[in-house]
């Protein structure tokens, strides 16, 4: 190498040495000397290999080899461990040697890795990145915006911002919007611009995207737009909103199997849920009965089934109060139908009067969403169908409290002519004249006090029975007729001879009430007779289908021309219907509109007097 190049090498501010063919230093420059910490004394004249073994034998050889072997010129990047510093090594051959020089590039590997960092984040980010040069001209985008817009990025590296709208469809006042936004961040109007764009993706699907735009700072970018897909969570805002619309339209009703038949097809329309049903708890029976459900499950099932204690996932989770999500029912032992097409299915208590279902045929079928929309739908129907029964409650304690002012007023009549009478019985019986006292006439006054007396004991013990109105039913077990019976007569003015039960039957029924009920028709029989009769006893209907309902009827023999079987039963007895004992058959009539039966009273044409009790849907035989 000629002597006045040297200077020249001595003044550039890339390290320099320079090699012969035998891979000898024959030059170093100060930068070099500064780099590898040796002066130009200590390495001229010795071969590279032996100097910096463990730099050298690991990336230098090889580059080095090709050039001098080929004589081209190579470049590759290295890097120093023990100075923690990247250079980029450019070997230039001659026929003597090789020229080298190093060019620290630390600090561009650095930013190099940091924008490969930036840029795995960026792909791996669920929101769509479009990043523009000063020009609005699209220079990167992640994978993201492919998957939201269905475009492949080579669509769209290189072409102006315009382009997106065009191949998505966007309309011209939104297109417009994004231009003036991506304006005011550009030239620093605003620091960031937030829109909310409805668009048409290349498969025909109106969806919606959150738009951010925000300013940065590189050599080829200006601004970054964040894309965000909200399609989902708008449509669920709007489902939410339409849910609690559809609560004013619930609150309308006072109808609960209406309530039911709203929240069903809500679910149909608004959430999707073509394969629903809603059943009610039915006090009566116990039972959870079918009372709403969507046109498609009555298509694939012709109709849903009632389940009773213990059967199935629905009766479970009206038990626990907690709603289930089962997603693939082919994993779920004991179902009620093994065969079942539904594969999925979210199953929800409505409060305490009943379930929702919905199912899908496919399994893994609903999401988080799913279970919340659902939630929010039975919660909505719960408070519906509280306040319906609390409406039908007050109505019904209404017409009860103006039956029960009305019963009490025809009571109170009954108790002031009998009672008047009564005790003027009494005093007769008591006022005795001295001069026409006997030995007869103590005893005579004292049976017709002991009777007078039973007497208005038993219209005090009347008077609080028929004072009591339908809520007073407690809970309602099974009761065997013919124990009733026994325990009723026992009670009554008849003998347990009397009584001919035709069959046995069972009933959920108030206990203590349904006993009092048989007790006062059995005291009125043995009221009305004037001879020896026979009480007969049977039920209607459980044996017979062509009955259109079920009960029991009592049917006597007692004569009494003056009965009027209607009116003794609908109005308390007064006048000279004080003949009977207490206030008559209207307690029955109390004790079984308290368990919502129905009553008839009516004369046979053989002259028998036949009381009737209908509608009790739960008697069965024996």
């Amino acid at each position: 190498m000629a002597s006045r190049s040297i200077p020249l090498v001595d003044r550039v501010t890339d390290a320099f040495f320079a090699l012969d063919s035998g891979y000898r230093f024959t030059y170093i420059n100060e930068r070099a000397q500064a780099l590898l910490k040796r002066s130009r004394g200590e390495l001229i004249g010795r071969v590279m290999w032996d100097e910096f073994p463990r730099t050298i034998e690991t990336q230098f050889p090889d580059g080095f080899y090709r050039s001098m072997d080929e004589q081209i010129p190579v470049s590759f990047e290295v890097y120093h461990t023990r100075l923690e510093t990247w250079f980029e090594a450019r070997a230039y051959p001659s026929e003597d040697g090789l020229s080298v020089f190093m060019r620290d590039i630390t600090e561009r590997k650095d930013r190099e890795t940091k924008l490969a960092q930036n840029a795995a984040v960026v792909e791996s980010i669920r929101d769509g990145v479009v990043v523009l040069d000063n020009g609005n001209h699209i220079v990167s985008v992640n994978k993201a915006i492919e998957g939201n817009f269905g475009i492949e990025r080579s669509e769209l590296l290189g072409e102006h911002v315009e382009s997106l709208p065009q191949l998505v469809s966007i309309e011209d006042e939104d297109t417009l919007e994004i231009g003036r936004a991506i304006d005011d961040v550009s030239v620093g109007a605003a620091q960031f611009r937030e829109l909310e764009i409805p668009f048409t993706d290349r498969y025909g699907n109106d969806r919606i995207c959150e738009l951010r735009l925000v300013p940065i700072e590189d050599e080829r970018a200006n601004i970054a737009g964040i894309i965000r897909d909200v399609t989902k969570q708008r449509t669920h805002e709007q489902v939410i909103e339409s849910l609690h619309e559809l609560t004013r339209w619930l609150f309308q009703s006072d109808d609960p199997d209406e309530i039911c038949s709203i929240a069903v097809h809500a679910g149909s329309d608004l959430l999707e849920l073509p394969i629903s049903g809603v059943w009610l708890l039915d006090d009566t029976h116990g039972y959870l009965d079918p009372v709403a459900g969507t046109a498609k499950a009555h298509d694939e099932f012709g109709g849903l089934p009632r389940f009773r204690p213990g059967e199935g996932l629905v009766w479970d989770v009206y038990e626990s109060g907690e709603t289930e999500y089962y997603k693939d029912l082919t994993e779920v032992d004991e179902l009620y139908n093994p065969s079942t097409p539904i594969r999925s299915e979210i199953i929800a208590p409505i409060g305490t009067h009943g379930v929702l279902m919905t199912g899908s045929f496919e399994p893994n079928q609903f999401d988080p969403t799913d279970l919340d929309l659902v939630s929010t739908l039975v919660e909505n129907t719960n408070v519906a169908l509280d306040r319906a029964e609390q409406d039908r409650l007050l109505r019904k304690r209404t017409d009860q409290l103006e039956q029960q002012t009305e019963r009490l007023e025809a009571v109170a009549d009954v108790l002031s002519n009998d009672l008047k009478d009564q005790i003027e019985t009494i005093s007769n019986a008591l006022d005795i004249e001295s001069d026409s006292a006997s030995e007869m006439t103590l005893p005579a006054s004292d049976e017709s006090v002991e009777t007078t007396l039973g007497r208005a004991e038993q219209l005090v013990d009347d008077v609080r029975e028929f004072a009591r109105n339908s809520r007073s039913v407690r809970a309602r077990s099974r009761v065997d007729l013919e124990t009733a019976v026994e325990t009723a007569a026992s009670q009554s003015k008849l003998e347990q001879s009397d009584i001919r039960l035709e069959n046995g039957a069972t009933l959920r029924v108030d206990e203590d009430r349904f006993t009092r009920l048989l007790e006062t028709v059995f005291d009125d029989v043995a009221a009305r007779r004037a001879t020896d009769t026979t009480v007969t006893l049977g039920t209607i209907g459980v044996s017979d289908p062509s009955e259109p309902t079920r009960g029991f009827f009592v049917a006597d023999t007692a004569s009494d021309e003056s009965f009027d079987g209607h009116g003794q039963l609908l109005d308390p007895p007064i006048g000279e219907e004080l003949a009977s004992t207490g206030l008559g058959l209207v307690l029955a009539r109390v004790i079984a509109e308290a368990h919502d039966w129905t009553v008839t009273v009516e004369t046979t044409e053989n002259g028998e007097t036949r009381i009737e009790f209908r509608d009790i849907t739960t008697l069965e035989e024996a």
